[in-house]
């Protein structure tokens, strides 16, 4: 079946697996594509946690944002267990749900936002004709063996590489987070060596949320930050050990870290780094008041295990930091991050993670947060590579490019 060009605004069926009720959902997806639904219908799948979905006030308020906007919502609700069969649950259902709405509103872009996404929309690609995007977030199957999910080389890595190479070599455009990734996407034969144009769009942050104050400061102690959960990829310990470093030459610093759900872990962990309860404050936030916390810092840290899989990698928190005029501690090893801090000036990139370095970023911190106009580049640097509405126009670009002319 031929898609639909008559309409006046092309049909895209969008795919998330984050839920649009989490906040990487709402600050990655939702706010992207609230500026392209002025060109484009917009149908979105995603999938929603059971607790998101219990929320009846949020799910009211998405549903009554994105029809604001124009944007059909089509909520999944997501499974956890079992653990292999609730996968193939949810995919083979969206996969039905993506054919159908495809097939009945005649789309012309299915716009996969990872790999996974990329499968479940495959069938709709192959019988309806439409052109797909795939977006990754990182390298996913890579994602699982370095999170010590699955085994490397082992059989089910081997399905998921194969599903994987699959969707790159067949996708007609792919999204990529960071610059260093492209080599690997078009020269190593693990991703299928593709051919399709690729752009590189980083995950870009509302720069009128997240802005610096409106006035300077007033007198108050050295304040270390971070904000976001914790576990497979951020090293916590390494984080607690810069600030532990940092206390040493400045026994006035304080640490504030805005994280909802593991705050008990956090506390155990700030012991074991014999960091005075005192010198710690842990705190909750919901996505807009996050900025009022990292206003309240001095530098933000965003320590990332440097794995293979994380070339591909582009943490938000890098923009939101740089948004609100915070310097970054950064480490390479995580796609573009290193780079930009030292490029930009905007921070502290360190090497590796071993105490020596840390000792020493401590100290480059220091004397980096002397600089009086240190807060006016991070902003520069964030209006630079993570400014929303340059990356919707990005989106923008490459939707014109795969609708214009389709019939």
């Amino acid at each position: 079946m031929a898609p639909n060009a008559s309409s006046a605004r092309p049909t895209v069926l969008y795919m998330s697996y984050d839920g649009l009720l989490e906040p990487l959902g709402e600050s990655q997806v939702v706010a992207y594509l609230e500026i392209l639904a002025d060109d484009y219908i917009i149908h979105i799948i995603s999938f929603e946690k059971p607790g998101d979905i219990a929320q009846r006030e949020s799910m009211a308020r998405m549903e009554t944002r994105l029809r604001a906007a124009g944007i059909v919502w089509h909520p999944r609700r997501y499974h956890r267990r079992p653990k292999i069969l609730s996968t193939l649950w949810d995919m083979t259902r969206a996969m039905l749900l993506a054919l159908v709405l495809a097939l009945r509103h005649r789309a012309l872009l299915l716009h996969a936002r990872s790999v996974l996404c990329a499968a479940m929309l495959f069938p709709a690609k192959l019988v309806g004709g439409a052109k797909l995007l795939v977006d990754i977030r990182g390298f996913w199957v890579d994602e699982r063996v370095d999170g010590g999910m699955i085994a490397a080389r082992g059989a089910v890595y081997r399905v998921l590489k194969h599903l994987e190479k699959t969707m790159l070599v067949g996708a007609d455009h792919i999204v990529t987070l960071t610059r260093a990734s492209v080599p690997l996407l078009r020269d190593d034969a693990r991703f299928g060596r593709t051919l399709a144009p690729i752009t590189v769009i980083p995950t870009c942050a509302d720069l009128a949320l997240f802005s610096p104050a409106l006035s300077a400061p007033g007198a108050r102690d050295l304040t270390i930050g971070y904000v976001g959960q914790i576990g497979t990829w951020y090293m916590l310990d390494a984080m607690l050990a810069f600030f532990a470093a940092v206390h040493r030459l400045r026994p006035d610093a304080r640490l504030v870290i805005v994280n909802q759900h593991q705050q008990d872990q956090i506390a155990r962990a700030c012991e074991r780094h014999d960091i005075a309860p005192r010198a710690v404050e842990i705190v909750a936030s919901d996505h807009r008041s996050v900025p009022a916390h990292i206003r309240r810092m001095d530098a933000g840290l965003a320590l990332i295990s440097p794995f293979f899989s994380k070339i591909a990698s582009a943490p938000t928190k890098l923009a939101e930091y740089l948004g609100c005029g915070v310097p970054v501690v950064g480490n390479a090893g995580c796609g573009d991050m290193a780079r930009i801090i030292a490029d930009d000036g905007v921070g502290v990139a360190m090497p590796d993670t071993r105490p020596e370095t840390i000792e020493a970023a401590a100290a480059a911190l220091l004397e980096c947060l002397a600089d009086p106009t240190l807060g006016a580049r991070c902003v520069a640097s964030a209006h630079r590579h993570f400014a929303l509405d340059a990356g919707a126009e990005r989106y923008r670009s490459i939707y014109r490019s795969l609708t214009d002319g389709a019939t």
